[in-house]
């Protein structure tokens, strides 16, 4: 006897109108989508079916609270299957979407009818059948005006008194549309899987922030003893003000722990320190503690505990660098040697990123005992979120496992959903990536290093592109740690035009404190400043450039206090999916624009820091929101200069003038 056939029931059935090539959806759903409150973005997806029946598109999205609202998706391209509806969220927490297809019989009778109608071909018939569609519509949850006007027009399409093409028109009468657009029938409704969307604070992707040592914020310099005198939380609070009124909302502290004696490195990096050289914050631990503690040099926690109030107070929040590395004198190094990579000849193994050697800091080993470490981590997490620490930027994640961070990111958010972290990760894409889709919220970006046009604008497009479902960027144009050859050689509008750049582009930027003094002198060998305030003290001296100072109105702090005021003005450029590149002439240019609602912004810059450059911009309309030949007014927002602009137009830019237009478009 022949058996008959068999078939194996695939993973994930098709459907009956089938849904396919979902967007948003990373690594195909393992993890979530991530927008904040308020932010949209594009669900797209492309939905079909067999013959010539209509198909139609909804999105599906939950809340919270389990509820769920059903929103019409637009086919964007007639003929090629591809829907899409932009969505958005009103509050944080765990949202979800899908996307359901569905047979739509109103559209299919339409479509036919009007044909068949005036074509003479079963005008009854179809008139009916439109009939009888409406009649199943009008038991669906219309409003009662909804109702009223599908019931009339089924009463009219059954009217014989009257001419086929005005019952007709009853039944396709634009107002009869829009009600079952709002309301539709749908049958064989075929949902995709779902899809878990993570909504946070606005912080989580847009912010300005700075960072201080706090030990060089007051530190002095005692001529008499020739010794340092060091900054501490208490002093650094009086350079809050300056940093707040200059518009920035974060304010970062590098490592603030107990830095280790042992190996501790000296000036420049050099491998012998002096009996008061500070060391490196990055070199963490010793007889006063570990990661839990505070460097006593810099105060108490009431000391600190009143930094972050103040910080608050002047509307900023305080981020913490998270360094998960020690110093050979760290409590862990001998309470848990275990959670260290010991050598051969019985030594343990210091960190090294070949050539560079690292013999002040010891790297943990998270595969000897695991469930140790993170257990230990996730407390002293805890410590610093206790004390009002909601931001950590993560130095050096990329060393790290990743399983680690989603471990550690997903235990602190189930009580602490607001906490936001950035990975400062240098590194190769495929890992920048995945720790941003494992929880980074931010990510320190490769932005230093694109200064040509073509190179920035395809960066930037690849980071507002899908990537912008999971990682957001962070742009510096300098750190404590970077100083590229571009800011070195680049003069002041090198630093005038980085750092508008990095405030438009992108929805969070950072400054490193001394970048409003242009402080451009590397140290020989190295992309790092000279006298690198890693390994030392140093006293800026802000009091010189205050009204009636020494050096009063040299400092880029007006233009930085006029960028963060061009960004609380406009929301367009604190989101990130909504930017739009345009033509110019001159290769050495750029031109970018943000359009959100009526918030229209346009940046016109000149790359090239060495000289000044003319050039013809060709501005894409439709994008900025006008009409074919319609101009307005441009408003430059650096200088508040204001033209005439159309679709083409005449700009020069460069040494002698501004480097940047940012351009606040006024309609007439």
């Amino acid at each position: 006897m022949t058996s008959a056939p068999t078939t194996t029931q695939p993973q994930s059935p098709i459907g009956r109108i089938p849904v396919i090539g979902i967007k948003p959806a990373v690594e195909c759903g393992a993890f979530p989508t991530k927008s904040v409150v308020g932010e949209e973005f594009d669900v797209e997806a492309t939905v079909f079916r067999e013959g010539h029946d209509a198909v139609n598109a909804s999105v599906a999205i939950t809340d919270p609270d389990g509820r769920t609202t059903l929103l019409p998706m637009r086919c964007t391209n007639p003929g090629l299957d591809h829907w899409v509806r932009t969505i958005s969220a009103d509050r944080p927490g765990w949202w979800s979407y899908r996307v359901e297809g569905w047979s739509d019989p109103y559209g299919t009778w339409e479509h036919d009818a009007t044909i068949k109608v005036a074509a003479g071909v079963d005008v009854e018939l179809m008139l009916e059948e439109g009939a009888r569609v409406l009649e199943r519509a009008v038991k669906l949850d219309h409003d009662d005006a909804d109702r009223t006007l599908l019931q009339d027009a089924v009463t009219t399409l059954r009217d014989e008194s009257k001419e086929p093409g005005e019952r007709l028109a009853a039944g396709t009468d634009p107002a009869v549309v829009e009600a079952m657009h709002r309301t539709p029938l749908r049958d064989a409704v075929s949902p995709s899987r779902e899809f878990a969307w993570w909504v946070e604070r606005e912080r989580a992707l847009a912010g300005a922030w700075y960072e201080i040592f706090p030990r060089s914020e007051g530190a002095e310099f005692d001529e008499a003893t020739g010794k340092w005198r060091t900054g501490t939380f208490r002093t650094a609070m009086k350079r809050l003000p300056a940093v707040a009124a200059m518009g920035f909302d974060v304010i970062y502290l590098t490592p603030v722990h107990p830095i280790g004696s042992i190996n501790r490195k000296g000036p420049n990096n050099t491998l012998t320190a002096g009996p008061d050289d500070p060391g490196s914050p990055y070199a963490i631990g010793s007889k006063d503690g570990g990661h839990d503690a505070l460097n006593p040099d810099l105060g108490t926690w009431e000391d600190f505990d009143a930094f972050v109030a103040e910080a608050e107070r002047q509307g900023m929040e305080v981020a913490l660098d998270l360094a998960l590395q020690c110093a050979p004198d760290h409590p862990w190094v001998t309470e848990h040697p275990e959670w260290f990579t010991t050598r051969a000849d019985g030594t343990i193994a210091f960190a090294e990123n070949p050539p560079k050697k690292y013999q002040d800091i010891y790297p943990l080993n998270f595969d000897n005992d695991p469930e140790g470490i993170y257990a230990e981590i996730r407390r002293v997490m805890q410590v610093w979120i206790d004390h009002g620490v909601k931001i950590f930027r993560v130095d050096n994640p990329h060393t790290k496992p990743v399983e680690f961070w989603q471990w550690l990111i997903d235990d602190v958010a189930k009580d602490h959903p607001d906490v936001i972290w950035l990975a400062e990760a240098f590194t190769r894409p495929a890992m920048m990536h995945t720790l941003g889709k494992i929880g980074f919220q931010q990510s320190y970006t490769y932005y230093a290093w694109r200064n040509e046009p073509e190179e920035l604008q395809e960066y930037v497009e690849e980071l507002a592109g899908d990537a912008a479902a999971y990682m957001r960027p962070s742009f510096w144009p300098t750190t404590h740690d970077i100083l590229t050859p571009y800011m070195q050689f680049g003069g002041p509008t090198a630093w005038k035009l980085r750092a508008a750049l990095a405030a438009t582009l992108v929805p969070t930027y950072g400054i490193y404190a001394g970048y409003e003094l242009i402080e451009h002198v590397a140290r020989p060998g190295a992309e790092e400043q000279i006298d690198n305030e890693k390994y030392e003290f140093k006293n800026r001296h802000w009091e010189d450039y205050e009204p009636g100072g020494a050096k009063e109105g040299q400092t880029l702090a007006p233009y930085l206090t006029r960028l963060n005021q061009i960004r609380r003005d406009h929301p367009s450029l604190l989101w990130l999916r909504n930017i739009t590149f345009h033509k110019v002439d001159d290769s050495s240019l750029m031109v970018f624009s943000k359009k959100r609602g009526d918030d229209v912004v346009i940046v016109v810059a000149n790359l090239d820091p060495h000289s000044t450059r003319e050039s013809w911009v060709h501005l894409d309309l439709e994008a900025l929101g006008l009409h074919e030949g319609e101009a307005f007014t441009a408003h430059d927002l650096i200088t508040d200069a204001h033209w005439h602009w159309g679709e083409h137009n005449f700009v020069r830019l460069g040494v002698d003038a501004e480097p940047v237009h940012i351009i606040e478009l006024r309609r007439y």
